[in-house]
């Protein structure tokens, strides 16, 4: 099967699911605070990924007052920031990532600074100079607020960037900031993004002279 390429100038990350695999803290966290808070677990891990603590929370609980949805996420994310058990980096991020280490990129995460440099240190990566985390933001995912800051920041217009998501609300922010979105890993396989990857080992970085950035995305081995 002949590699898709698709052709940007600047590219938006996500961490969590796309550079980062922290699936197993997630889960361990959530799964205390459904708990908790006497809500089914499994109801409860369906709709974490790629939100913000706080909007998770407001699904969850519809009738609860946001204040405490604020409170309880503050105290999620030092669960979450103390916990690194597990976090490893997603497969052929750390290549991937030097590869693109030259080129327009920012990290648009649901997480607040210090959870995304705790988790990105604990899967040995490289972290990107330019950010868009919980506390450059007024909306969580999936509000496309944080990606086009992040294109803004870069210089760039949104039909010029690609971003990459693994989660549906990561996805639909994306969409919904009129880009083009390449979903990494199993989330993101049911969700018809531009293009789907298992993970970042099937993506080779070419860039031209131009500036423009080529993603050579091959079939999984």
């Amino acid at each position: 099967m002949p590699a898709t390429v698709l052709t940007a100038r600047a590219l938006l990350l996500d961490m969590d699911g796309t550079l980062v695999n922290s699936d197993a803290v997630v889960e361990r966290c959530w799964r205390r605070w459904a708990l908790r808070e006497g809500l089914d677990p499994e109801a409860a891990l369906k709709v974490v990924h790629g939100r913000q603590g706080y909007a998770t929370m407001a699904v969850l609980l519809p009738h609860r007052p946001m204040e405490q949805n604020y409170a309880d996420n503050r105290v999620m994310l030092a669960e979450e920031t103390a916990d690194t058990d597990g976090v490893v980096p997603i497969g052929g991020a750390p290549a991937f990532l030097d590869a693109i280490a030259a080129l327009p990129h920012a990290l648009v995460t649901s997480a607040d600074e210090a959870l995304a440099r705790a988790r990105m240190t604990a899967a040995g990566l490289r972290m990107p100079s330019i950010r868009v985390t919980a506390e450059c933001v007024g909306a969580s995912k999936p509000d496309p607020e944080g990606f086009l800051k992040g294109a803004a920041e870069l210089g760039f217009a949104p039909a010029d960037c690609i971003v990459f998501e693994d989660s549906e609300a990561g996805i639909a922010a994306g969409r919904a900031a009129g880009m083009r979105v390449v979903g990494v890993g199993p989330r993101a396989a049911a969700l018809a993004p531009d293009a789907h990857v298992e993970d970042l080992t099937q993506i080779r970085v070419e860039a031209s002279a131009d500036g423009s950035i080529h993603l050579r995305i091959s079939a999984p081995r």
